[in-house]
């Protein structure tokens, strides 16, 4: 395991410019670029965090495959919210710092080098192609659910999907999840998949708690975990991003090994956090309330950026409103909204540079404001 270079475009001071230009509006700037949470982490999780600060796992070298308390929550977790029994598939756990390092050191972990291919979607979180990139592995970028753009490529030893998609938020079927399954399998590649925003799933109009497909799932994996890993975090669901709480569940031949790995190389989630995760993890009223800022945030942005003359509409899942950019350029139109002073993602980032990512991780005055200024300014003008 190395580090080689990498050199995809992920630079957010590319946005300073425009932050410039922002700062200067009579009413502040607005950023609805980078998806950092902004809401209070629920009360639960900061009593587990206090109570645990002088716990053996705090004060000693804490569990590097987690807690039992720990395990066991991520066990019901899954139950609850996903319909999937960890124990029936002898699935393996192993939580993360974030998920951004599961993310970026899994081509690593998995041995992937010189003459590997990773296939990952066209439009995509710029970090799996970095994490690619660093393995000294290559990357085939594609729709990952047209199995036949990936299948009979030579070289193929990983598949990434993202569902719900950031930053599109499309959401994929069982049926399709399913396809890709089979067709790793086949080959000998694993799957991993990136379910960071599962429990932001916006296709039905409820309040109840509702989740995407999961590929634990039985009508996905066949009741087997074999060549499967599963993503998740917390930064989004319970605002936990600055707690580095996130997880690798799945086939416990890939994950028993990382775990080893892990613990020479002193990847840990602190103590603390792993008492605070636990909570976060069984506190799903907390997820409801935050669910139901999001939405409101989301449908809120759809009319204020239909209103100044974008085709948004209202993404299947996760946090971010992923519209065409009016001018055809997206740092033209950043650079008209930035003298409205807002401020989004660059589509370049993600993948295609004719689009805008908006996100829904601001304050509800924010987003209020924000939808004001469209409503009464053309962002291109």
């Amino acid at each position: 395991m190395g580090f080689a270079p990498f050199s995809t475009p992920y630079d957010w001071s590319r946005l300073s410019a425009a932050k410039a230009v922002a700062s200067q509006h009579p009413d502040g700037m607005i950023d609805l670029s980078i998806g950092s949470p902004v809401d209070d982490v629920p009360a639960s999780v900061r009593k587990a965090l206090a109570g645990a600060a002088n716990d053996p796992n705090a004060y000693g070298y804490p569990v590097t495959r987690g807690t039992k308390q720990l395990r066991e929550a991520i066990t019901r977790w899954f139950a609850k919210t996903r319909g999937v029994d960890l124990n029936a598939l002898d699935a393996g756990i192993c939580p993360t710092v974030g998920s951004k390092e599961g993310v970026s050191l899994m081509a690593s972990l998995l041995g992937l080098g010189k003459g590997d291919v990773v296939v990952q979607p066209r439009i995509s979180y710029p970090t799996y192609e970095i994490g690619t990139q660093l393995a000294g592995a290559e990357t085939l970028k594609t729709d990952v659910a047209d199995v036949e753009s990936w299948a009979h490529v030579p070289g193929v030893k990983m598949v990434w999907v993202n569902s719900p998609s950031n930053p599109t938020g499309e959401v994929l079927t069982a049926a399709q999840l399913h396809a890709i399954v089979d067709a790793a399998r086949r080959i000998g590649a694993v799957v991993v998949s990136d379910e960071c925003y599962a429990l932001m799933d916006w296709r039905t109009a409820g309040p109840e708690l509702t989740a995407t497909d999961c590929i634990l799932g039985s009508d996905v994996c066949d009741g087997s975990a074999k060549g499967l890993l599963c993503l998740y975090s917390l930064s989004k669901q319970s605002n936990m991003a600055g707690y580095r709480t996130a997880l690798i569940v799945g086939d416990n031949e890939i994950v028993a090994p990382m775990l080893e790995t892990r613990k020479q190389i002193g990847q840990i989630i602190p103590g603390p956090s792993q008492a605070a995760m636990a909570a976060g993890l069984d506190d799903l009223d907390a997820v409801l309330d935050q669910r139901a800022r999001y939405r409101s945030r989301l449908e809120l942005l759809v009319e204020g950026l239909r209103t100044a003359g974008y085709e948004a509409v209202m993404p299947e899942g996760a946090l971010y409103v992923w519209v065409k950019a009016i001018s055809g350029d997206c740092w033209t139109d950043i650079d008209a909204l930035a003298r409205l002073g807002i401020i989004v993602s660059p589509g370049e980032f993600y993948g295609d540079k004719a689009y805008l990512r908006v996100s829904a991780t601001a304050t509800d005055a924010a987003v209020n404001a924000a939808v004001e200024r469209l409503a009464h300014a053309a962002p291109t003008a």
